[in-house]
């Protein structure tokens, strides 16, 4: 049986901020466990909904050097669908009503986090083959091994993959801090290992000491060794090409899927798409008060607001959106500016911009169902979980060319009759405008070839099953290495 430890600073259902959440809550699960004994490990945030915090069962408690204090490690676990999840219990670290606070808090909880993981493999009886540790919250997991305990029998042979979810989230901090977190001497913090813009970087560190890096699809995996995607990281990644992979994420299809999706008014599948998704779609126009009509071609928005997602790009052709009589539905929060330009754009077109500038499963799972297409024009997209959705709904994918976008989403072609979706290139308004018409015009005059376009699109596998196995492949090579 080979043994793999998931350590990562969220994971469904126990926390959730974001995709990372459900990789932890859903991958675990798709492992052949025939072969792999996967558990994982979390913090015992006092934010976990409580009746699982309820639920969960205290195994024992230690101190912990850590910064010249001794500090108190409890362990709590709970089995939850077949696998172990274990959780380290510390509410100086760990209290407080979100799991993320500010950098420089959070740099030293997941630094005590890491480091009470590792100290707490002995005390739960457990060796695994190899730690999975996800972004930089868990970074400094592959640093402990390598310096701190390559010299306890223990830990010997233990391999480790970082898997970069997102780049552009770093881990950094003043130099100063990382040495007095890590109290490791000048000639080992000096040695480029851990120096990025000027202070300290926990991703960095991780990067370097990792035995392997994945990241979450093929494209990004490319895309982060340039220096525009880079973050000037792009040396130290092509540095350790020969061991990074690209795996695209997956998505649940235990809760997204039309057949059984309780929060949608008519359920289908691939045979009755063409009859029952209209239904949705009139439910959606009906419940926010747009004409409900359903040769409106009618698009959704469904993000984190945020400069990344290409909002900018939305905003600098609305007008022309709206001109085209497009019913345009918002959904997500983030930072204020955006969140009042949608609302503005709503008071502007009430009859084709609807914003719900707040974040509901519900009106997600009827957006998948009820929208014609989802646009994605992202100026970076590690993987993109959004697109894979809208696939499993029949609802037609406008992206751009990036990351796992590109990976998932193939341009339509009326001669060659091939493609999944559309896209463009170029970061830029009037491409991604372009890519919207010509959405719109196969909508709305091909409507075989679009209703073909959506049933292409639902039987795609982007199932966690299809990348279990492909992190299974990753997991043999690690241990054959």
């Amino acid at each position: 049986m080979k043994r793999v430890l998931f350590v990562a600073s969220e994971g469904v259902p126990f926390i959730k901020t974001g995709g990372l959440a459900d990789v932890i809550g859903a991958l675990p699960k798709m492992m052949n466990r025939n072969e792999y004994d996967i558990r994982v490990f979390l913090p015992f945030y006092t934010c976990i909904f409580q009746e699982l915090r309820e639920e969960a069962e205290h195994v024992t408690h230690f101190y912990m050097n850590f910064t010249g204090r001794d500090e108190y490690v409890g362990i709590k676990k709970l089995m939850y669908e077949g696998i172990q999840f274990y959780f380290i219990d510390n509410e100086y670290y760990f209290s407080g009503m979100t799991p993320y606070t500010n950098i420089y808090d959070d740099v030293w909880k997941f630094s005590f986090f890491c480091k009470a993981v590792l100290y707490s493999l002995p005390k739960v009886e457990f060796k695994p083959d190899i730690i999975h540790c996800h972004d930089w919250q868990t970074s400094l997991v592959p640093v402990y091994i390598k310096n701190d305990l390559s010299s306890y029998m223990f830990y010997q042979k233990i391999k480790t993959v970082l898997t970069i979810h997102n780049l552009e989230f770093k881990g950094c901090c003043r130099m100063e801090v990382l040495r007095t977190i890590l109290g490791y001497p000048d000639a080992l913090m000096n040695n480029g290992n851990f120096e990025l813009d000027g202070g300290g970087s926990m991703l960095k560190a991780g990067i370097v000491y990792a035995d392997y890096i994945s990241t979450v699809s093929e494209t990004y995996a490319k895309e982060i060794q340039t220096h525009y995607y880079g973050e000037n990281l792009a040396e130290l990644l092509i540095s350790r090409s020969e061991n990074l992979r690209g795996i695209i994420n997956g998505v649940d299809y235990g809760i997204y899927d039309p057949v059984h999706d309780k929060f949608i008014k008519e359920k289908y599948d691939i045979h009755t798409v063409n009859e029952n998704k209209g239904k949705n779609k009139e439910e959606l126009q009906r419940r926010f008060g747009v004409e409900v009509n359903k040769d409106k071609f009618v698009i959704g928005f469904i993000s984190r607001l945020t400069e990344q997602k290409g909002i900018d790009l939305i905003q600098q052709v609305m007008n022309e959106i709206c001109m085209e009589d497009i019913q345009f539905f918002v959904l997500g929060t983030g930072e204020r500016r955006y969140e009042e330009k949608f609302r503005q754009f709503a008071s502007q077109y009430p009859e084709n911009v609807v914003a719900n500038i707040c974040y509901s499963e519900e009106l997600a799972h009827m957006m998948y169902a009820g929208c014609d297409a989802l646009l994605m024009p992202s100026r970076f997209e590690p993987c993109g979980l959004c697109q894979l959705m809208s696939f499993r709904y029949g609802t037609i994918p406008i992206v751009r060319e990036t990351g796992g976008l590109k990976d998932t989403v193939i341009d339509y072609n009326k001669n060659e009759q091939e493609g999944n979706g559309f896209s463009f290139a170029q970061y830029n308004s009037y491409d991604m405008l372009y890519a919207i018409r010509h959405a719109k015009i196969v909508f709305t005059a091909y409507k075989d070839l679009w209703l073909e376009m959506m049933k292409k699109g639902m039987a795609l596998d982007y199932s966690w099953v299809a990348s279990a196995r492909k992190y299974e492949k990753l997991y043999d090579e690690i241990l054959e290495s």
